[in-house]
């Protein structure tokens, strides 16, 4: 019977897969299109906000699976956490595409605005108390859902999409994130999590065959403010704030390099005409200008590309993340 729980998994890979054509086309049509900032001469020529139809296509998935608890499965427990969870998901997107619109050479929303219309993405999670009000051995009632609960939506919101930029890195990134906390709440017993967590890799794995190298769709923050949104209430519904966060090193360091910059450094490198990447700048910004450092010191041509890139990146992503689960005996 359980079976059946595959479902809601292929119906989001395959909403993703078959819609995301049609979404390029129009984005293309309507003038939806954003520069691709490591390319040379920067071409204007790659849709934008595909990550609206990675969340819908989850939403949906998610839906199927409650729809299975609930006429085939004859169960409703934790329906009520679900509902909050994609109210939370929606409110992430809505904020994310009206950044995306308002468009980020034009400054997209400012950082107070980002702050205070992330906050109402946690009012969900706030008015079910979600979580468990302890910390350390201490009961921190009330505390946790008006305080702890907002500061961690905000937190992993505003910041996932800082280590951005990079056909593809937001993308894995999150099918990357996602499937460690997928295991790491199963493992904890809470399957219907880690369920949830799998609906929407496999609408990323889906969109990553558009968004990989050379890209044709970008995320925009429709989707990185969703995954990061998505991340936090998996941490907290979950009760594994502490192995989330330190799954999310990569993002704390990212955080520091753009605070170092005052956060009006771009990740971006500087293209060349052979499609090889330089840093532009003399001070390290953020992780990708690191990698891109170091990748040059280790190869012999001392050519870094994008793809590359990426990939170290999410090599380092997926060290810390097993490091994680050595440390929290996960392993």
């Amino acid at each position: 019977m359980e079976l059946i729980l595959i479902a809601p998994f292929i119906l989001s890979f395959l909403i993703t897969l078959f819609l995301m054509p049609f979404w390029i086309r129009k984005a293309k049509q309507i003038g939806l299109i954003w520069e691709d900032m490591n390319k040379p001469g920067h071409p204007k020529n790659v849709a934008g906000s595909g990550g609206v139809i990675v969340v819908i296509s989850f939403i949906l998935g998610v839906l199927i699976y409650i729809a299975i608890k609930t006429f085939i499965l004859k169960t409703n427990t934790t329906t009520l956490e679900i509902f909050a969870l994609l109210l939370t998901i929606l409110i992430a997107l809505f904020i994310g595409f009206i950044d995306d619109i308002f468009g980020w050479t034009h400054g997209g929303l400012s950082k107070k605005s980002r702050i205070i219309t992330v906050f109402f993405a946690a009012i969900p999670l706030m008015v079910i108390n979600a979580g468990i009000s302890e910390m350390w051995g201490v009961h921190l009632g009330l505390i946790y859902p008006l305080l702890f609960i907002p500061i961690g939506i905000i937190g992993a919101t505003t910041t996932y999409n800082f280590l951005a930029g990079y056909n593809g890195l937001e993308t894995s990134q999150g099918i990357i994130i996602l499937s460690a906390l997928g295991i790491v709440t199963w493992i904890n017993g809470n399957s219907w999590l880690g369920l949830v967590c799998i609906i929407m890799v496999a609408s990323l794995i889906a969109f990553f065959l558009f968004n990989k190298y050379p890209a044709e769709v970008f995320p925009g923050d429709g989707l990185t403010y969703s995954i990061g949104a998505l991340i936090a209430t998996v941490a907290i519904l979950g009760n594994i704030e502490k192995i989330a966060i330190f799954f999310f090193i990569p993002y704390i360091l990212e955080t520091i390099l753009k605070g170092r910059g005052n956060f009006k450094k771009y990740s971006f490198a500087k293209p060349n005409k052979d499609g090889s990447l330089e840093n532009k700048y003399d001070k390290f910004y953020g992780l990708e200008h690191i990698a891109i450092h170091v990748i040059k010191k280790i190869k012999k041509t001392g050519k870094v590309y994008e793809r590359e890139v990426v990939l170290a990146i999410n090599l380092f992503q997926i060290f810390i993340i097993l490091l994680g689960l050595v440390l929290f005996g996960r392993l």
